[in-house]
Order: C-alpha cells, then structure tokens, then sequence
C-alpha cells in the first residue's frame, strides 16, 4: 500500500495510547488488545447486490496503489472469509496465481476491478471515523530477575473462562507473582500489553513470542490524555516514545501509580518465534501495512477495504495512509463502522510510526461479486 505522499498494535499502536491509550492498537497506537477469535462468527453485514456500488477505479488514489502487492496481500490471506462470494473471488486470486506466472500489476488491478464493486462505510453523524496503528513490539527479556528487569510476565490464571473479571492491574502487580514466564522492564510489559502480543529477546539470545491467553476482564484506559491532564507530558508530545520515556524515566512507584491508570491487564503464554509476524484474531500471521483490526460488529474476518487517512495531528504524522487492507483482527478500543487499527509490522521502526497515526478516516467496503 502506498501512504499519500508516504504511509498498525510509539495498543503503538500508540495513537492508542497517544489519545485513547486498542487491543486493533496505540499514545501507544491505539493499540487493540487483541483478543482471540469470537467464540462465534460476528453477524454479517446487510450484503449489498454486486451493482451497488462503484468500480474500484473510482475509489481517490486508485491509480496509485500497489495493485499487486495488495493483491499478493489479499490472496495469501483470503480463504478467512465466509461470505459465499468472497470465496469465490478467494479461488478467482488463486486460480489466477496458478495460470499466470507472474501475475503482473496489470492483471491485479484488473482482478479487483472486475470482481468487486465499492460501497462506503459511513459513521452516524457522517462524519470521518479514526484510523490508529499498530505493531509487534520487540522487548528484552530475562528468565529471572534481574536489576530493572523486574516486573513478570504472567501466564493466564488457572481455570480462567473469558469474559471473567478478575482484580484491576494494580492488585495483580501488587500480588507475589507465581510460575512467571519471564520478567521485563515495567514499562516494556505495560507497551507489550497494549499491543497484546509481541516478541522477547533473552540475555542468552534465544527469543519466543509472547502471545496473547487472558485478560482480567477491565476495560481499556488510556494513559496519554490523564499524563497530560496533569502536567507530566505537553499535549501535543504524547506520542508513544515519550509516554515509554517518562515510565522509564520514572521507573518505580511513580510510573506504576502512572500505568495504573489502565486497569486493563494482559496475561500471556509463550511460543517459538518463527521469524513471520503475530497472528490476528482471525488466526493467520499479520501482513504488515495490509492488514486492519475492526470492530466485528460492523466488519467481518477477510473483508477487503479501502482505506484513505489524512490529516493526522499527532507530531511526526505522515501526511496519510491510503490503500487495499483486510480485516484481520480486532481490539477492545476499535469500535465503530469507520474505526481501523493499522498493522504497521514488527519492531522499534514499525512502533515509532504507529504511535504518530491518529488520522481522521474514510472506509469502502470492496463487495465480491458472485459468479
């Protein structure tokens, strides 16, 4: 996808944190806290008769997407959709990938605009909606203790059944841990936990993903606009960096009285780390800048979306995102029909970036003709 002039999860996602600071995510991006999938599929949207909408082509900035990187993006992860016409385009990319060798940029844009047509997402008051980011964080870690190295990583409480409200953060921190999984900079594990997953790097050298496996059942607050209510950040300097500067600046009573504030708390498990990028809640690995975390309300695992984002406000923004995503994955603060959490990647360069989106959004929805 190409950002106009330059284009998710520094929840770093820390826009999520940045204002709202998500699960989506991201302050800190708002950052979703990524659960894992629904235990049943969200209701599907009023489905729209393929004539609808508008060719793709009329879609601003068409011209200059990427047509084939999207369209790699979108056929890699297709076959998570369910609507019966979303598979049938699913098999189209695949069928195209099999007899085209290359696929070429021509073809791919000629792909999306012969088997969807595009309706617009529209907020109740018709205004924009809000486009954040998000990534996968990447932290030090230890298997003990260790100097700053002092907060544990903890792994879901036995018998946990989702939806269950267990103790705010800060009676869970104040308790003795058991059976931690590894011990971080506080700081570290409150951005670890906003993202709702990401990697650790041990003394040794070894690495694992943190993957998200609980949550104590306590809504997301962000830290960013109390943090300025009271004088600790400028109002325009809230961006992701500087929150995890002044924790870490602060490190101790201070900046838990500061992160407590959020009585959100993640509890995680570990896993190899395989080198690709996190799973989303409709359960395949991420594809950087292709991918979107929605409120399932309005969206449904592998919808095709346009999104365009300008005018973010937030210090160091790019001036707008634009382009072809799929909605992979949701959070606790995405909500709404126009709300999206980009996946920018993985790592500090992808962090920093997401902590400065917070752009004022519009959403197509790219409807797959049935054949």
């Amino acid at each position: 996808m190409r950002a106009a002039p330059a284009p998710v999860r520094l929840a770093a996602a820390l826009a999520a944190l940045a204002l709202t600071l998500a699960a989506c995510a991201t302050a800190p991006a708002v950052a979703p806290t990524p659960p894992p999938p629904p235990a049943t599929e969200p209701a599907p949207p009023p489905a729209a008769p393929p004539d609808a909408g508008l060719s793709p082509a009329a879609l601003p900035g068409w011209n200059e997407e990427d047509h084939l990187a999207a369209f790699e993006a979108w056929a890699r992860n297709c076959d998570v959709a369910r609507d019966p016409a979303a598979r049938v385009q699913c098999a189209r990319a695949r069928d195209l990938q099999r007899t085209s060798r290359p696929v070429t940029p021509s073809l791919a844009r000629a792909y999306f605009e012969t088997g969807f047509t595009v309706v617009p997402a529209t907020t109740g008051d018709g205004g924009p909606g809000l486009l954040t980011a998000y990534f996968a964080p990447e932290y030090e870690a230890r298997r003990a203790p260790d100097g700053a190295f002092d907060t544990p990583v903890l792994a879901a409480p036995a018998g946990w059944t989702r939806g269950q409200t267990l103790p705010e953060r800060a009676q869970i921190e104040a308790a003795p841990p058991t059976g931690a999984l590894a011990w971080m900079r506080a700081e570290d594990l409150f951005f670890l936990q906003i993202q709702g997953s990401g990697y650790l790097t041990f003394a040794d050298g070894s690495k694992a993903r943190a993957a998200y496996a609980a949550d104590n059942g306590r809504p997301f607050v962000g830290i960013a606009r109390p943090m300025a209510e009271q004088g600790l950040l400028p109002p325009d300097g809230t961006l992701g960096e500087a929150i995890r500067a002044w924790l870490a600046d602060h490190r101790g009573p201070e900046a838990r009285a500061v992160m407590a504030l959020n009585p959100r708390y993640i509890f995680f498990r570990l896993d190899p780390d395989d080198g690709g990028h996190p799973a989303g809640a409709a359960g395949v690995p991420l594809p950087a800048r292709r991918a979107i975390a929605v409120d399932p309300n309005h969206w449904r695992y592998g919808d095709l979306v346009w999104i365009e984002a300008d005018g973010g406000n937030l210090v160091g923004a790019r001036g707008s995102y634009r382009g072809l995503v799929t909605a992979l994955d949701t959070g606790s603060a995405i909500r709404g029909p126009v709300r999206a959490d980009l996946y920018m990647g993985r790592g500090r360069e992808a962090g920093e970036e997401a902590g400065a989106v917070r752009h004022p959004l519009r959403m197509w929805r790219l409807v797959p003709r049935p054949l």
